[in-house]
């Protein structure tokens, strides 16, 4: 199996499961789903080649259900962190200088993601790169009630930890996708980026009506 490489080498999917195994993807899954520093992280493109892998018999020797179930409690765990520290740093958050690991611009999508989709943006950033990092911190800035953002968080980390790696499990048995898994890779990322493209778009031609 080969895979494009759609960052620096050491992000690439493949390589960093044969390298880390389980623990390596459940600790990007955390690290993506709610630290400031995981937004770079390949979370799309991993989980659908861990359910690639595992249909392959390689690397990975786990259940699909256990990869799908540690998955989604990584996933949880992760959302939970940022909520937590929304909570704590709070609006310091907005007034953080950018850094080369933090952008504010990264922080006003989510919070604008946030506004028009209320907790159903923690479900809807789940499929959003970049942005289902921030916006778990965001609902703990908003102070969220905390029983609607664990509801939500559960839902939107089931449905992205399940779906992307069932998604790849079932992809990954198919001939075609076996031997064109680069173009399906650059095509989940592809799709992941849709909705921050259209918000943008949307929120310019709005900008623009305004002026």
């Amino acid at each position: 199996m080969t895979t494009l490489a759609l960052g620096p080498q050491w992000l690439d999917p493949d390589q960093l499961i044969s390298t880390f195994g389980l623990i390596g993807i459940l600790v990007i899954v955390f690290a993506e789903s709610g630290l400031l520093i995981g937004f770079f992280l390949p979370g799309d493109s991993l989980l659908f080649t861990a359910g690639l892998l595992v249909a392959a018999h390689r690397y990975l020797t786990q259940p699909l259900w256990l990869l799908c179930l540690l998955v989604v409690i990584a996933a949880a765990l992760g959302d939970q962190a940022g909520y937590l520290f929304g909570r704590k740093v709070g609006p310091a958050l907005f007034r953080r200088p950018d850094s080369r690991l933090f952008k504010q611009e990264n922080v006003e999508k989510a919070g604008a993601f946030f506004d028009t989709y209320g907790p159903r943006s923690l479900v809807l950033a789940r499929f959003v790169p970049v942005v289902r990092t921030f916006t778990p911190i965001v609902a703990g800035v908003s102070a969220m009630h905390y029983r609607t953002f664990v509801l939500f968080n559960l839902i939107g980390a089931a449905l992205w930890g399940t779906g992307v790696v069932l998604l790849g499990y079932f992809l990954g048995q198919i001939a075609f996708v076996s031997a064109h898994i680069e173009l399906i890779l650059v095509a989940i990322v592809a799709l992941s980026v849709l909705p921050l493209a259209a918000g943008y778009l949307s929120a310019r031609h709005r900008g623009q009506r305004t002026r």
